[in-house]
């Protein structure tokens, strides 16, 4: 653990200990009275006085009992309250009776003193028992205490404790950072590969993260914590610019993103990562936690690394906007489609992918990257495939009519939407109504309905198989899916996701590694499409490694229908 985390553990601890030791006056009380008890013993031993109690006379040697109690009793409240602490100061004060009481016997031969020999012994075997017992209770509540700081799974400070040590730096009046990092499509791995793998990804990337603060090569002091599902959080301190800040994250960024090996397997991770700064963002610990939670959703939907919190970012007041205008479209039938070409190697024209389009009531255009999640959060994104299936399914049947085009026309559908019960009906539905050959019509899924249902999956596609739709794997690659899966998967076409084209030209691995997708698809004999293939040299090296068809900017952005059109009947 790190000096800062050290620090911030004995802080907390410190703040939520119920157990508060009594004040130190109380323990200058107990000497007090246990020093003068002892005294009116050793005086009323040796008394002969009298003295009236209630008018009795009584002799003043009988309260030597009541004073000895006393005297007891202040032993063992020190022992009690003050643990370690009053034990050893009261074990020395009874070590120390014993050369008098010893005298006593051997050289005054008082054999009264016997008593108090055994008096004593039984005090300190008293204290030892409530010592060691206090030990016990001590070492159960520290690891208590601990736990309610610490992550049991990472081993990191948690959410409480990184609050905590935020509002210590506040109340200081320390400058620092706060920065979330929220991992891309960590459900997929959980999904697809286990959670008991997940946990050990964690565990891996908590360990690479705590390193990097730990080195102290990033020039700021930096306390990483783990805030639960697939997101961290990091604290930075020392950073007296904004430069020094992202250059912190940076590290971090990096540190995150190389290869992890678990149980033999790659793993590749990317983050969005949020960051705000006190004081200048925020003046509290809520909202400086809430701005970086903001500027990370910011950075994650509009697909920048890392991004500071700008007054600008109004996440809430954001989603809900988008969430109104994914009503109002539906509501209103105001949801449409753009279509993008497909071509093959060879740039003839295969078909066209249809892409939802939405507007907001102000008639500015909504991005997909807004208003898809939107949908998903809602549980209404099935009505946003339904719409664009057929919508796009009545332009193509239209087309058809006119030209007589034997172009395919995929859509895109999601989990949710393929598992619903009257989901094939609907596809009979479109498929009558709008005059399109199943043939022609492609449905496009992600590998992850392979996990949520498999048989489920399979018996739905295999019924869509019989009416002669044809079947994508969208997006290969992304997801963590068994090949075991994929072999018995009845597809006809697998779709290279755009962040692997992005990099193809990078490296030799990673060219090798879009070619073993390639690879894979040919030996299940599936065709193959690239999609996002946007210059010459990402074209040149597809046509070298064997790909089939063509889908990005290089040959044709998304379009409208009349363009789509046009482009049909110019290449007809």
């Amino acid at each position: 653990m790190s000096k800062e985390q050290i620090k911030l553990t004995e802080r907390t601890l410190g703040s939520i200990s119920a157990n508060k030791r009594a004040s130190w006056l109380w323990f200058a009380v107990l000497l007090l009275t246990y020093f003068i008890t002892i005294f009116f013993v050793n005086m009323s031993v040796r008394s002969e006085a009298v003295i009236l109690i209630m008018g009795q006379p009584t002799p003043l040697r009988l309260l030597t009992g009541a004073f000895s109690s006393v005297a007891n009793m202040c032993i063992i409240f020190l022992v009690v309250f003050y643990r370690r602490t009053g034990f050893i100061v009261a074990l020395v004060i009874m070590l120390l009776q014993f050369p008098s009481l010893l005298a006593s016997i051997f050289v005054q031969h008082n054999f009264t003193s016997i008593s108090g020999i055994c008096t004593t012994l039984m005090n300190m075997a008293a204290m030892i028992i409530i010592d060691r017992n206090n030990i016990s209770i001590d070492n159960y509540q520290n690891r208590i205490r601990s736990q309610a700081v610490t992550d049991g799974l990472t081993g990191l400070p948690n959410r409480f404790a990184v609050n905590e040590f935020i509002t210590d730096l506040i109340h200081r009046g320390e400058r620092f950072a706060v920065a979330t990092f929220d991992l891309d499509n960590f459900k997929n791995i959980n999904n697809t590969m286990g959670h008991s793998t997940g946990d050990m990804i964690l565990k891996e990337l908590a360990n690479r993260l705590k390193k990097n603060a730990d080195d102290e090569k990033t020039g700021t002091l930096d306390l990483i914590a783990y805030n639960g599902g697939d997101e961290f959080a990091l604290v930075i301190r020392e950073c007296d610019s904004p430069d020094k800040i992202y250059r912190t994250l940076a590290s971090y960024e990096a540190v995150l993103e190389d290869k992890m090996t678990i149980d033999d397997c790659d793993y590749y991770l990317s983050s969005s990562i949020g960051f705000s700064v006190y004081p200048e963002d925020a003046d509290n610990t809520d909202e400086i936690l809430s701005h970086a939670n903001t500027a990370m959703y910011e950075a994650k939907r509009s697909g920048i690394k890392i991004l500071r919190y700008n007054k600008s970012f109004s996440n809430d007041d954001h989603l809900l906007e988008i969430e109104r205008c994914v009503r109002y479209a539906l509501d209103n039938d105001t949801l449409f489609f753009h279509l993008q070409p497909q071509y093959d190697i060879s740039h003839n024209l295969r078909g066209f992918e249809a892409l939802a389009r939405m507007k907001g009531p102000d008639g500015n255009m909504i991005s997909p990257a807004d208003f898809i999640p939107a949908a998903e959060r809602m549980g209404i994104v099935d009505q946003i495939d339904n719409a664009v299936f057929r919508k796009s399914a009545m332009f193509l049947g239209d087309l058809i009519k006119q030209t007589h085009t034997d172009i395919s026309l995929s859509v895109n559908v999601s989990v949710k939407h393929l598992m619903r019960n009257d989901f094939l009906d609907e596809v009979r539905d479109i498929l009558d109504t709008c005059g399109v050959p199943a043939r022609q019509i492609e449905i496009e899924i992600t590998e992850s309905v392979m996990i949520d249902s498999v048989d489920k999956a399979i018996e739905c596609i295999n019924e869509l198989k019989k009416m002669g739709v044809r079947i994508a794997i969208d997006d290969f690659g992304t997801g963590y899916s068994s090949l075991s899966y994929l072999s018995e998967f009845p597809a006809d076409m697998l779709k290279v996701d755009k962040s692997f084209i992005d990099r193809m030209n990078e490296s030799d691995s990673s060219r090798q590694y879009v070619s073993a997708i390639i690879s894979i698809g040919h030996v299940m004999n599936l065709d193959v499409i690239s999609e996002g293939v946007e210059d010459d040299d990402q074209l040149d090296t597809l046509k070298e490694i064997g790909c089939d068809y063509i889908q990005g900017f290089i040959w044709g952005r998304p379009m409208e229908a009349d363009a789509a059109a046009e482009l049909v009947t110019k290449t007809a």
